[in-house]
């Protein structure tokens, strides 16, 4: 580990945004905590105090904690090989999502074995040629789902896609594979089917397209600050900063790193931080760069290393000791994630998703009802809103957000998701990046 290097996570502003997207939505809300919840850590006690009503995860091996540490909630589970350990999913209660009749057999045998009824989600490609059944299967996958749903081996919970063009929300794939979506909910509903949830919008979608949302959003990116369509303004709850851990004033014309690709241009003082592309600062932002130090952006200069990268301090008085703040918000002039991604030329969820473990993790917030949340380093538990019987108590009750999803059969009469509530609103968040971003709050009104 850096001496130094850290990362404060605001599981506060995470239990705000999660309240934002619920109230502006009216939809149940899946709070998707893949990637170690895109970087954040342990995050299941806060999102689901904070209002949401399912948990979502790639794989079974991302569930499987989350139960053993006692999270109640619906969890469901979309990515997993056909061989996958789908008894211990089943006797975990943990959704599993169904990409085909493969998967949908080996599910239901693992179901039959056991003796209980697995709860499953038929996951269809709607047009990105990834997860999901293919058009050409559905029928056949639906026919299949019923026949072991008759058998008492499956239950189908729900229907799930994703569309491809979210982020630009007015995409006509939007529109084109929305449709798809609602003609495989009438094959579902024609096959004899009745899932209580569909759901096809993820972040991009469920802030910027109604009438995407239907029975339940499947929100991540948005939970951290990170709308993908750059709309809506959210609280970043990410902060990376890290020591300087030396200074020296160099002469004009000084080359610096490796490949001496930058020149100083007059007499300055560089300065050395011990972070680099081995914690996740991506290389390819050298040159492009900068952060902040007592305030001031200052530029990174030459070429980002392994550990280590160069701050040209200019007039900024650095002494060894002081921090440099990496990424934050953007509050307080900062750089922001989303500029660590535009000089990267990336997308933020890879910023924040990459960062190494070489770097100290911290948790500071507040809870929806007061309490404190996580003012501490992070050791990798859930510490609250979860049954403190741990995993060997007694089978749990399912949590109470299970009952608030929809049970409208699937169908065009319910796809119209409730209007967003006037009185949304989310506080402005502008980095101080020379951006002219128009930015409005959950209800639309421009910031």
């Amino acid at each position: 580990m850096h001496d130094g290097s850290r990362l404060l996570i605001d599981d506060g502003a995470v239990a705000r945004n999660v309240r934002r997207i619920v109230r502006s939505t009216g939809t149940p809300l899946m709070a998707v905590l893949k990637a170690d919840a895109f970087g954040h850590g342990p995050q299941a006690a806060v999102v689901l105090s904070a209002g949401a009503s399912w948990i979502g995860v790639t794989s079974i091996k991302e569930a499987m904690p989350l139960r053993e540490h006692g999270v109640r909630a619906p969890l469901l589970s979309w990515l997993n090989p056909v061989d996958a350990d789908w008894a211990a999913a089943i006797a975990a209660d943990i959704d599993l999502a169904v990409p085909g009749v493969r998967h949908l057999s080996a599910i239901a045998g693992a179901a039959v074995a056991a003796g209980r009824r697995a709860r499953v989600h038929l996951h269809l490609d709607v047009g990105m040629a990834r997860d999901g059944a293919a058009s050409a299967e559905w029928k056949q996958l639906m026919f299949f789902a019923r026949e072991w749903e008759e058998r008492g081996a499956i239950r189908v919970v729900g229907i799930m896609a994703h569309l491809s063009s979210a982020q630009d929300p007015e995409a006509e794939e939007n529109v084109v594979e929305r449709q798809r979506f609602l003609n495989g909910c009438r094959m579902a509903a024609r096959a004899g089917l009745r899932p209580s949830v569909r759901h096809l919008a993820a972040t991009a979608a469920a802030l910027s397209r109604p009438d995407t949302r239907f029975d339940l959003t499947r929100v991540g990116a948005g939970l951290f600050g990170i709308d993908p369509a750059h709309r809506f303004a959210l609280e970043g709850a990410m902060t990376l900063d890290a020591p300087v851990v030396s200074v020296r004033d160099v002469r004009a014309g000084t080359g610096v790193g490796y490949g001496l690709s930058h020149h100083t241009d007059r007499d300055t003082r560089l300065a050395l931080v011990p972070i680099g592309y081995g914690d996740g600062i991506p290389r390819a932002a050298s040159h492009h760069a900068s952060v902040s130090i007592r305030g001031v952006r200052r530029p990174v200069v030459g070429l980002i290393s392994m550990d280590q990268l160069v701050v040209d301090t200019g007039d900024v008085p650095v002494t060894e000791g002081e921090r440099a703040v990496v990424f934050g918000p953007g509050n307080d002039g900062e750089p922001t994630v989303r500029d660590w991604a535009d000089w990267a030329g990336t997308i933020e969820h890879e910023i924040v998703t990459g960062l190494g473990p070489r770097i100290r993790r911290e948790h500071r917030g507040v809870s929806t009802d007061g309490t404190s949340i996580g003012d501490g380093v992070d050791d990798g538990r859930v510490t609250a809103g979860v049954d403190d019987r741990g995993p060997g108590g007694p089978e749990q009750p399912r949590h109470p957000a299970a009952r608030a999803s929809s049970s409208t059969p699937a169908g065009d009469s319910a796809a119209e998701s409730a209007p967003v509530p006037a009185s949304a609103h989310v506080s402005a968040h502008v980095a101080a990046s020379g951006r002219a971003d128009t930015r409005t709050d959950l209800a639309g009104r421009s910031l």
